[in-house]
């Protein structure tokens, strides 16, 4: 199999990084380009992949072909390659707002896509990745997508209206989280802790309670009822989030979210 990127942008690395690492296909069946000289030299000096500028020689090459630029330019890019695009292809796209419907009209609809939302954490091995497969895509291309979503963390089908609550739930949560990370940090640095040392224990406490929820398989209102005990601080800290509207406001900001990513397919 010959795997081939257009774009040697940060989700593409962590990508082909995470694609290499887990043996899903080796450097040399690699091959990306980017109109960028620099972003082609960073991805051959940290990946060891063949790089090229010309977007026609990747997609002439590949059996499976990731579209890992920019939305405002997949319009531009695919008609650059209309000429070297083959039916047994497998396309697999990354760009939010854009419908698997639009990619049809794009590629034609004989071709095989596959279009994901997957998330920053990938760049560290732990990204989510949500795969919406058009009818054309057979099961074996699909268990193939699926393996090379899968080098880069977790994967899993969704149907296509499922998307902007994917793009609100993982493909946007790292930024909530983010933030999360950034108050508990500045609140223990305000009572004293030093300020590297408060990010470690707000950022662990945040790894650790996710995973918690993913192995145990317990409810995270059960999993946190375990942590308040009676008359004691975390129930305290808890009844101060609900006055606040921690949940809600959580919940608020999914909402519109998805309502903008909603927009964004319909643009």
């Amino acid at each position: 199999m010959k795997l081939g990127f257009i774009g040697c942008g940060n989700m593409a690395k962590a990508m082909i990084g995470g694609i290499i690492k887990s043996g899903a296909c080796p450097r040399e069946d690699i091959i990306a380009s980017d109109a960028f000289a620099p972003a082609r030299s960073a991805a051959a000096e940290t990946l060891g992949i063949v790089v090229t500028e010309d977007n026609c020689e990747v997609a002439a090459q590949a059996d499976v072909l990731v579209l890992a630029v920019k939305p405002q330019f997949y319009e531009e890019v695919i008609a650059g390659l209309r000429g070297s695009l083959r039916q047994d292809q497998l396309i697999i796209t990354i760009a939010p707002g854009k419908t698997l419907s639009w990619l049809a009209e794009q590629l034609g609809e004989e071709t095989a896509v596959i279009r994901t939302m997957p998330n920053t954490p990938a760049m560290v091995g732990e990204g989510i990745t949500a795969a919406c497969p058009n009818a054309r895509v057979s099961e074996e291309q699909l268990a193939l997508g699926l393996k090379l979503l899968e080098s880069f963390g977790k994967a899993e089908v969704v149907p296509e209206r499922l998307i902007d609550a994917v793009v609100a739930v993982s493909g946007s949560s790292p930024a909530y989280i983010f933030m999360l990370i950034e108050a508990m940090g500045d609140a223990a640095v305000a009572e004293g802790m030093p300020r590297a040392q408060a990010y470690t224990f707000a950022a662990q406490a945040v790894m650790g309670s996710a995973k918690m929820v993913l192995e145990t398989g317990k409810h995270p209102g059960e999993l946190k009822d375990m942590v308040c005990s009676p008359a004691g601080t975390t129930i305290e800290a808890v009844q101060a989030l609900e006055e606040s509207g921690f949940r809600s406001s959580v919940m608020s900001a999914m909402r519109i979210c998805a309502e903008k990513s909603r927009s964004m397919g319909k643009a």
